[in-house]
Formats: C-alpha cells, structure tokens, sequence
C-alpha cells in the first residue's frame, strides 16, 4: 500500500524493470516456484506456455526484491498507480476483485453491522456477507420493467436506505454494471458523506473509465471513498489482476490494508503485477488515443449492428433516463435480439461453434460483445461477419425456449436470514417443486455476468423458482447451486437449531 503524495515518473514501471534486473543478473533461486525459471516445467507446457510465462514467475520478496523488499518495487508500482487515477492510496491485488471487495466491506463494516448494498451486487458481494456475517440492507436497482434489466440503484434509493436504516455503515454500488450503465456516483457519495459513511464502489468493469473524458464518470473522482477495478477486464491485465483505491478519511489505510492481507495470498504473482504495471503506464502514455479509437470503432460497430434485420442495438437512449441509469459506456454492445424470436444462449452456442466467436454476456433476449483498446476493423469485420450470419440462421435456432422472467416486485425474496447464518446452517436438498417457501442455504447465479437469482438466507418463491427452472431448460449456466440442473434445491433444514 502506498501514498500519492508527490508526481513520479510514470514512464517508470518499476515492477517490469525489476524482472529485467533480475534476469539481467542471472540471479539463481533456490526457492520457490518449484518450476525454477522454466527449467523443471513440463516440456509440452512449456511449449503451449512459452517459456515466458515461467520467466516472469518469480518470488515477490527474495526473488523480484529482496527479502525485506527494500527495493519497495510494489510500493513504487502502487504509488504511479495512484497517481495516474487520481487515487491517494492503491493496493494491487492478485486475486481478483472478488478479493479486492470484501476487503473493502470487511473495512468498511463489522460482523452484525449493516451495509447498504444494490441488490445487483456481484456474487463476490454476497461471499463476502457469508465470511463476514454483514447484515445486508439491499437497495433495490433501477429496474426497466420494458428490457427486463437492471440498472444501479439511485442516489435516492440510498436516501430512503439510510432514513429506514441511519445505523448502516456505510453503501456499496456496483457500476458501470457488466451491461454498460452507470450510477450517479456523485450524488450517491454526497448521501453517504452528509451522514459521515464511506461509499465503496465496485468498479469492477471501469479500469479504462479514468483515462477518457467521453467514458463515464470515475469513481475516484465522483468522490467514492473505495473503489475496486478488474485490470483484466476493461485494461490490458492479466486474469485476476485487480486494483483498489481509496481517497478521503473516512477509512484508515491500515485498516484496507490489514483486511487485504486477511484474505490475500502470501505467494502473489509477479507476472500479474507486471501486467498490473505495464497497463498503468500504457494507459498513461497512450490511454487517450487508445481509448477513443476503440469509442469511433465502437460507434461503427453498433451502426453496422443495428443495421442487421432483427437486432437492436442497446445505447444511451435505451438505457439512461428518470429512474435507469445515469451514463452509459458503449464499449460494451449490448444486441437485443427479441425480433429474431431467439435466446442470447442459443445464439452464443451457435455463434461459437459456428465462427468461433465467443461473446460477453448472454441472457434469455440478449448478446453483449465487449469491445475494447484491443480491437480493431479485423476483430470487428469478423463480428459482424458471424452477427449477420447468426441472423440469417436464426429461423433453425427457433422457436425459442420461453424463460418465465418475474416483474421485480415479484423477483425480489425476503431475506428471512441473515447470508451466513443460512449458509452455515444444517441443510437439506429438497425437490424444486417442494422448495418454495423454504428458505435457500446456497447462491444460485446465472453466469455470466454472476449476479446471484437467489442468495443464502431468502425465503424461495415460486416465481423465482419458475424464472430459474425455465432457465436452466432455455440454456442458462448455474455453476454454483449444488445441483446445477436446479432438480433440487439446496435449504435450511427444518431440523435447524438456529
């Protein structure tokens, strides 16, 4: 963890340059990884890895820095990082934000304390309840009842949130959500500032959001306290690479810090902090440029889209307004495909077995193509090769399963319990049929995105159980409910002491 306290240079990248040295010096560890700079991989590994892989797979602290870091290489990275996002202190993180953000929870509140958190929270949220034992008040989303989606929560549904509960400890928004709309994260920090509670905002898919002025607004400079940021999603990092950051003074570093080495690894990845590192300075230097070639071929890309007979392309004009969202960030082409009378699963199996495309998101009426720096006409020209072709094929995939979706009063379950008492809990698995009523001992979540249907510690119903049963036959992936096939159901055994 480290202080933006001064400019530094950011043509460094002090990690990057630290593994130049150590290959510079020959340096010979006898320590872990056991592979030792490749020499003891697998020969067939190494030949599908490169040996490149294993040579950025070095100790953190004893190999990369010595053995009391006095190089401060991680310090340093932290610190440009900072910096270059207006953050006063960052924390790279090996593990992904679903890490990163139950050590801002765990920070922000204690077990049996409440936090304030949007009911389309992440399922990492949730897993962080369950560790934690957080007493959850969830602020409902800003539902569009015409797309059956959910965009984030609004300033005043935090508002009434804290009226009806002033003992929270502070709010939890999660924006922009994987579809591409964002909160109005300055208005939500203002409620939670007039009571003294510190905002945290997973920011899990805005890493590109600082570094281009037509994106939408960073947390960092709404005025969030936390805000936690996949690299790898949005940026040029490698898988579980995550940052967070934290401005203002309504929550100790110390504290972040002392709650992220109590989930962390002790055995992090250098090659991942690398990737960490080299993003911050690429976006640095070229972000901009980067940033707003992928907006002008994202605008190409959804005007060519939105001419193929049966797709809509969502923009702003359809996700942002009184009671939706606030701002919109179009890299993420979100393709209704309601006309073509098809699933977005249907159409992600055909699209990947048929022109090997694999694409973002898929529900029971949609596609979502993420685009980013990286791509460019070639990558596009090939989506649109397979998104016509899909439309043109689209009567073999029909008639298309039906998913039975709940109005949101209807989508919304009592939690009876709270996550981790439901968790903990003696359990039984009983027969969907025989579930409703019951109250769930496990996270059901449609993945992507991972937004769970049905968290520990929710009385079931049956619209809910409809909804997920209808689509678990149309295609739609549960890989974390015990029995994926959703024949039964995970609950709270009746025999439960607690």
């Amino acid at each position: 963890m480290t202080t933006s306290d001064q400019h530094h240079d950011q043509e460094q990248a002090p990690v990057l340059e630290a593994l130049e040295r150590y290959h510079r010096a020959g340096e010979v560890g006898f320590t872990p990884p056991g592979h030792k700079q490749a020499r003891g991989a697998d020969p067939a590994v190494r030949r599908v890895l490169g040996d490149a892989v294993f040579h950025a797979d070095v100790l953190a602290s004893g190999g990369l820095d010595d053995r009391r870091t006095r190089g401060k290489v991680l310090e340093r990275a932290e610190r440009l990082m900072a910096e270059a996002v207006h953050a006063e202190h960052t924390f790279f993180s090996t593990c992904g934000s679903s890490l990163s953000v139950k050590a801002a929870m765990l920070t922000v509140a204690a077990p049996h304390e409440k936090l304030l958190i949007g009911r389309d929270a992440h399922k990492s949220v949730v897993a962080g309840l369950i560790l934690c034992g957080i007493e959850p008040v969830w602020v409902e989303p800003a539902w569009d009842r015409e797309r059956h989606l959910a965009h984030a929560p609004t300033a005043e549904a935090y508002e009434q949130a804290f009226r009806d509960h002033p003992d929270a400890r502070g709010a939890l928004v999660t924006s922009p959500t994987p579809y591409g709309s964002a909160a109005e994260l300055a208005a939500i920090a203002e409620v939670c500032h007039r009571r003294g509670r510190p905002l945290v905002v997973d920011e899990a898919w805005g890493a590109h959001l600082p570094f281009h002025p037509d994106l939408p607004t960073w947390a960092m400079d709404a005025g969030a306290d936390v805000c936690v940021t996949s690299i790898h999603k949005m940026g040029s990092g490698l898988e579980q690479g995550s940052v967070f950051h934290l401005r203002g003074g309504l929550i100790d570093p110390a504290d972040l810090a002392s709650r992220a080495d109590l989930l962390g690894t002790t055995s992090p990845s250098v090659l991942l902090y690398a990737g960490i590192d080299g993003w911050r300075r690429q976006m640095v230097r070229d972000g901009k440029n980067l940033l707003a070639g992928a907006l002008d071929l994202a605008a190409r890309v959804r005007g060519e889209i939105e001419r193929i007979d049966g797709l809509h392309v969502n923009d702003a004009v359809d996700f942002c307004g009184p009671g939706l969202a606030y701002e919109f960030d179009p890299l993420p082409v979100v393709i209704d495909l309601s006309d073509l009378a098809i699933t977005g699963y249907d159409a992600a199996d055909w699209l990947r077995e048929n022109h090997h495309i694999d694409m973002h998101l898929f529900d029971h009426r949609r596609l979502s193509a993420q685009l980013t720096h990286a791509d460019d006409d070639d990558t596009a020209g090939l989506l649109l090769t397979a998104l016509k072709d899909l439309a043109s094929h689209a009567p073999r995939l029909r008639p298309a399963p039906q998913v039975s979706v709940p109005a949101p009063e209807n989508l919304r379950m009592e939690q009876a319990q709270l996550p981790r008492d439901a968790y903990f809990a003696r359990t039984e698995d009983v027969p969907l049929e025989s579930a409703a009523g019951r109250i769930a001992a496990e996270m059901v979540t449609p993945y992507p995105p991972g937004i769970p249907v049905v968290l520990p510690g929710e009385r079931l119903t049956e619209p809910v159980l409809r909804y997920l049963r209808t689509g678990v036959d149309a295609g739609m992936n549960l890989p974390d409910a015990a029995d994926s096939d959703l024949r039964t159901v995970r609950v709270v055994a009746d025999n439960d002491p607690r």
